[in-house]
């Protein structure tokens, strides 16, 4: 059956645009019907930008666009002040994905003009697009970063095999050590989540995250964490996301001796076969920077990537905002985070991240 076509009446009304008023319950289950069906991430909904902001301080904002009282366009927002990397509407917030959902070119490019005039108020001098329709006269950047996707094996022998043999082999001496696996919600998940990714990032040479943003994300999600143990030792740890059947492991990592044991590949295969078990049928591997060691461990697991499009809009006589870690600009301070002591990098850290967006 051919779809019906709208209306004259409807298709002439003009579009406007607004603020959304996400402390308006029935006004968020408006938004989260409209991105429910027109595709939107986990990263679209409320529920996401209202739990950033009670983890990181950082102001929930978005903007709709509506025709004749219905929405025509969303485009969730996140107000992001850095003393170091300037202030920035993100859509969205602390995501990889968020970027403008509109039924129309005309919605999108009025939610696109609505956010530099919003930007603009708040004095913020970058927009950043993560996803989604970049306007016309944006900066667009189509090279920066891959997403991987792939659907989950039908039982766990059948993922396994579905792993590449190098990786699969690694994954097997993982198995061979008889780790423990954990999943849960609990206090004791994610003081154990939290432990090993502080160390993990610090590692990295970068400011983790403030906790209570993982933990506002719990509370206001589909959210689980997966760790693995030896001998009562966390080695590696993931807080995964789950939306429209697909399993995101988005925050995750691991200690030092992970490495030795195979606890990160033994937990990814855990995770694979734990979302298959609670009905998923895609495992979502997140995105990467191009030619990144990240990259290339997700290629190892036979992820393809595929390029992500994220538009940029500065405003006029502001320099471009850079808060890139692979950037030659932030190398000196990376080089000096994985010297700072553990409790040192863990105090200071929530304080820089939550500017990151």
């Amino acid at each position: 059956m051919n779809a019906p076509f709208a209306s004259p009446e409807v298709s002439i009304r003009p579009l406007t645009v607004r603020a959304a008023d996400l402390a308006d319950p029935q006004e968020c289950a408006r938004v989260e019907a409209f991105a429910s069906g027109n595709g939107g991430s986990v990263f679209h909904r409320p529920a996401w930008l209202l739990a950033v902001e009670r983890g990181t301080g950082n102001a929930a904002r978005a903007l709709l666009a509506e025709r004749g009282g219905q929405i025509a366009g969303y485009l969730p927002l996140s107000e992001i002040h850095s003393p170091l990397f300037g202030r920035v509407l993100a859509s969205s917030g602390f995501a990889v994905e968020g970027g403008i959902l509109a039924c129309d070119p005309a919605a999108a490019r009025i939610l696109a003009k609505g956010a530099q005039e919003l930007a603009e108020r708040l004095s913020c001098t970058t927009v950043e697009l993560r996803g989604g329709p970049v306007p016309d006269g944006w900066e667009l950047r189509r090279e920066s970063h891959c997403g991987f996707v792939a659907p989950l094996a039908a039982d766990d022998a059948a993922q396994l095999l579905a792993i590449p043999r190098k990786q699969r082999a690694e994954v097997r001496r993982g198995l061979g050590h008889a780790m423990k696996v954990t999943i849960g919600r609990a206090e004791s998940d994610r003081a154990a989540h939290y432990a090993v990714y502080a160390q993990s990032v610090r590692n990295l040479g970068t400011p983790v995250f403030p906790r209570s943003l993982f933990d506002a994300v719990m509370d206001a999600l589909d959210a689980d964490i997966l760790t693995v143990w030896r001998e009562g030792e966390p080695l590696s740890s993931v807080l995964s996301l789950y939306h429209a059947g697909a399993v995101m492991p988005y925050w995750g990592g691991g200690i030092a001796a992970a490495r030795h044991w195979r606890a990160n590949d033994v937990m990814y295969y855990a995770l694979m076969n734990h979302a298959r078990a609670r009905g998923c049928d895609r495992f979502d591997f997140g995105r990467s920077k191009t030619g990144s060691g990240a990259y290339h461990f997700k290629r190892n697991w036979g992820f393809e990537p595929q390029p992500l499009s994220y538009g940029v809009w500065t405003a006029p006589g502001h320099a471009r905002r850079d808060a890139d870690p692979t950037s030659a600009k932030h190398a000196a301070r990376i080089a000096l985070w994985k010297k700072l002591p553990l409790p040192v990098a863990n105090r200071l850290g929530p304080l820089i991240a939550r500017g990151l967006g």
